[in-house]
């Protein structure tokens, strides 16, 4: 290797000065304008799909780690089709979630809150280079929500708050969160038949995002549907499937005005899932292939998940 010096120097930096400008731009175009700023949610689609419309018992709180890694090879555009040849994004996430039932009696259910903080690593590969990123995503404050149980069936209903993402840099050409906050009016059921030998559930939410304070953008409001159905196969196990359906119901907007399209996003997905209860802890693996995706990336997810209770019912 040979020192630079002079004209050569000044043509070396030049270049990368260009090579740098080219690759925050194209990502820029790539994720950002697709599906949401940066082309993501605060929530992430496919979590909640085992026994969702479950609450704790009054008085117990239940703690639940998340484990989940998501790759692409596709990022698709309006019409479904690839957009960018050469994408890869890789993403690992790892999540807490607590979950507690006060007790107390109101419409006839009970109060129930949880808070939820996910930790996210994200790499990026275009033709135009790679880039990646570490932190805090969108803390999700459940504040309150009223869970029922009446025979076989299981529900609630109520209101979550998703706050900035801790990582947020409007320099950094990824990020791993959203820097506004968005208010979420949601709800689950769960059947479960045959002394829980078969299981259907469904959650839904309906995600109303506000603008980006720095970058005066505001996501359109996301619709995401969150499903399975389980039935018992030998011992503590039980099989099924799981997955969701992600739509995005408005358009982006860039300073009140609409951004490119409309950018709205919409994806698909579905695959098998295995639930285990070992005494009083739930291990649950499950995979989900998306599909039909506009203005999305289409990819694979793999989880892993834990549900631990903590205390012990509160007697009337």
């Amino acid at each position: 290797m040979f020192p630079f010096s002079g004209s050569n120097a000044t043509a070396v930096r030049g270049s990368t000065r260009i090579f740098t400008s080219w690759l925050v731009l194209a990502t820029f175009f790539v994720v950002r304008l697709h599906a949401t700023e940066y082309g993501t949610s605060a929530y992430p689609a496919g979590v909640e799909t085992v026994l969702p419309g479950l609450a704790p018992p009054p008085g117990v709180t239940m703690f639940e780690t998340f484990s989940n890694f998501y790759q692409s090879n596709q990022l698709a555009d309006a019409q479904g089709h690839s957009l960018v040849p050469g994408f890869h994004l890789r993403v690992g996430a790892v999540a807490v979630k607590v979950v507690h039932n006060w007790g107390v009696h109101f419409l006839g259910g009970s109060l129930v809150s949880t808070a939820a903080l996910p930790f996210l690593y994200e790499h990026l590969n275009t033709p135009f280079g790679a880039a990646s990123k570490s932190g805090f995503g969108n803390p999700d404050i459940g504040v309150v929500s009223v869970a029922y149980q009446r025979k076989a069936w299981h529900w609630w209903y109520g209101m979550d708050v998703y706050t900035p993402s801790f990582s947020y840099n409007k320099n950094d050409i990824l990020n791993v969160g959203q820097h506004n906050f968005a208010i979420v009016p949601d709800g689950a059921f769960t059947y479960l038949s045959e002394k829980g030998r078969t299981e259907l559930s469904s959650r839904f939410q309906y995600i109303v995002n506000y603008a980006n304070p720095v970058t005066n953008y505001r996501s359109g409001h996301e619709f995401i549907w969150e499903y399975d159905g389980m039935r018992h196969i030998a011992g503590a196990v039980s099989a099924g499937a799981n997955g969701y359906l992600y739509l995005q119901t408005t358009d982006d907007l860039q300073s009140g005005l609409v951004a490119g399209n409309g950018n709205r996003g919409r994806v698909f997905a579905i695959g098998p899932e295995v639930r285990a209860h070992l005494k009083h802890y739930a291990l649950i693996l499950k995979y989900q292939k998306e599909m039909l995706a506009q203005n999305k990336t289409v990819g694979n997810s793999f989880w892993f998940e834990l549900g631990v209770p903590l205390g012990h019912p509160k007697r009337d």
